[in-house]
């Protein structure tokens, strides 16, 4: 009878020394790595759409807008993520020799079939304990779609709201930025699901 096999759980200090030899990214959690896929050009574009929209209105905020290789730590030695746009705008996060961001407010992630389980379950369950974060988007590639959750201030409670029209308008109040979905779809080409490698 064969036994099922066991994954090699790396320490934190093993992954970080990975991470240093690889030219690939990978996230870590709990012990266990997982290596960063390349993304359909919706996906690239919708996060350079994204990052276009946001980086106005918070250039005079001292915040700073990151994209896909800005590692996020999510829970310290246990879980380090790389979300695909990334607000920060604590101090320490935006030196310039900074290799990962600690406190971010805003994450986003843009969904495809093979993250979308991920993204909704054991990522949001570890970015929804981040103190510092107050948003988090789901943003779908396949259809004009995005989901906001919004934590009330001053709690560990979150509430979400969605957005399915080309003329809405996402309101962050506590960033002062409205996204508009026009612009965050602008030049994608929606495609079926079924369609994506």
């Amino acid at each position: 009878m064969e036994t099922a096999q066991q994954p090699i759980l790396l320490t934190y200090s093993a992954y970080k020394t990975l991470e240093e030899a690889s030219e690939t990214r990978f996230e870590f959690e709990a012990g266990q790595v997982y290596a960063m896929a390349g993304g359909t050009l919706n996906h690239n574009t919708l996060v350079g759409n994204i990052q276009a929209a946001l980086r106005p209105p918070l250039r005079s905020q001292s915040c700073r807008v990151f994209t896909e290789n800005v590692k996020v730590e999510v829970a310290k030695n246990q879980a380090y993520r790389y979300p695909d746009v990334v607000v920060a705008c604590h101090p320490f996060d935006l030196r310039g020799d900074n290799q990962l961001v600690r406190q971010p407010r805003l994450l986003v992630e843009v969904l495809s079939k093979s993250t979308e389980k991920a993204d909704r379950g054991v990522k949001w369950q570890r970015y929804r304990k981040i103190p510092s974060l107050i948003y988090y988007l789901l943003v779908d590639q396949y259809k004009v779609t995005v989901e906001l959750f919004s934590r009330i201030e001053e709690t560990d409670e979150w509430i979400s709201s969605i957005y399915e029209l080309p003329g809405d308008v996402i309101v962050l109040p506590r960033l002062n930025v409205e996204l508009s979905l026009r612009a965050m779809y602008e030049d994608i080409e929606l495609m079926p699901e079924e369609v994506d490698e």
